[in-house]
């Protein structure tokens, strides 16, 4: 979704091919899309709409995407809590949560329309060169192998990224201990597109309001993350006992929890690529960085790295500029490191500051939690810091 959302924001004179192992529908009919209950999804904030508004996407993608009007954040056991809403900030929304596959369905069609993006696809890259005039690229398709050179070559690939291995780009990585453990949930009462974030001693849980299918109503996004060994035995246990411990930790927000679908899971780490940039070369989305889901930012961030690059590259053209040049590039990461670093060291605090057991830090999250209540400037602060909006 990133290497697309890029392509979508590019120059339109520049020359572009996405290389994509998978295979791409021929076929695109956003009109016969049909939500799945157990379809994974992706929350977008406010900042990340307008990110797709410019990429030309938007008017379809929000056919299916639920609007998030309030986020409700509370500490499990004790009394601070905290509410976010829309309307402090004249928004619409304070962000969307979108099925996964619509979004790149949609994303897909709107890039195949363009004439300047050609694909190759399923199609492997086997190996990367940087050379003076550019980056050598072997790909693999139809058990045939071609090179092609790109003035720039764009690493989207995720977190466990073959072409960082190619290119020798090492990640730091801490790892959390914890599971993130998934599945889309349906409650006795509706979620009024209200986001649910609920920390508790053994780690943050997350319940994101979705569309609802023809079958299922009042249907939600739970984001569950706990210790490894913990995670294990509660994936051991049937739906009814495992909804039983949900409500437990949970509680009754939104009434009892009535239906479960296919749970998914994965350890948690904050990796980060120790090269984002080389001559040639930049490395973007999960595969620059990857991070806890507790705040939800690791796309979001992804976008306004995207977006942020697409900008520097259409002025590179203009002053005719190699788009491939070190000091283009190093312009782009410095321009993101202050997003980046704080986005990170946000969503890497959060976790441990609320599981913490100590009397001092329950007392001074909860005081905190009451004071966004009472200093509406601060709150306002935090909605536009989750949001994006003040980097650009």
């Amino acid at each position: 979704m990133v290497g697309a959302s890029l392509a979508l924001l590019l120059p339109r004179h520049l020359r572009i091919l996405v290389v994509e192992r998978f295979s791409i529908p021929q076929e695109q009919s956003p009109a016969d899309y049909q939500p799945s209950f157990d379809a994974r999804a992706t929350a977008l904030s406010h900042g990340s709409r307008q990110i797709l508004e410019m990429a030309g996407i938007w008017p379809t993608l929000e056919k299916h995407a639920q609007p998030i009007t309030d986020i409700h954040v509370s500490d499990r056991g004790h009394w601070g809590s905290t509410w976010l809403n829309h309307k402090q900030e004249d928004w619409h929304a304070l962000g969307y949560v979108v099925e996964n596959a619509w979004l790149g369905r949609s994303l897909m069609q709107v890039l195949k329309q363009k004439a300047n993006v050609d694909f190759a696809c399923p199609a492997s890259v086997t190996d990367i060169r940087v050379q003076t005039a550019g980056a050598d690229i072997t790909i693999e398709q139809d058990h045939n192998t071609h090179i092609v050179t790109a003035k720039l070559a764009a690493i989207a690939d995720g977190a466990d990224s073959n072409s960082c291995r190619i290119l020798g780009i090492d990640h730091n990585i801490n790892d959390y201990g914890h599971t993130a453990v998934i599945a889309n949930i349906c409650t006795a009462e509706p979620h009024h597109g209200i986001a649910r974030e609920r920390f508790t001693d053994t780690g943050p849980m997350a319940l994101l309001p979705l569309i609802d299918t023809e079958q299922h109503k009042n249907r939600s996004a739970l984001i569950w993350t706990l210790p490894d060994d913990d995670a294990e035995a509660l994936l051991t246990l049937d739906d009814n006992a495992f909804l039983e411990q949900l409500q437990k930790r949970f509680g009754s927000w939104q009434g009892r929890f009535t239906h479960i679908g296919k749970r998914s899971s994965y350890r948690l780490k904050l990796s980060t690529a120790r090269e984002q940039v080389r001559r040639h070369i930049v490395v973007l989305g999960n595969a620059a960085h990857s991070l806890h889901p507790v705040a939800g930012q690791g796309f979001n961030l992804a976008l306004r790295d995207v977006a942020a690059l697409a900008k520097l590259l259409e002025k590179a053209c203009s002053e005719g500029c190699d788009i491939g040049a070190l000091a283009v590039l190093n312009h782009y990461q410095q321009q993101q490191q202050n997003d980046q670093y704080l986005t990170m060291l946000f969503s890497d605090i959060l976790p441990s500051l609320f599981s913490s057991r100590s009397l001092p830090v329950q007392a001074g999250r909860n005081l905190g939690l009451v004071g966004l209540e009472l200093l509406p400037p601060l709150k306002s602060s935090l909605i536009r810091f989750a949001a994006g909006i003040r980097y650009r």
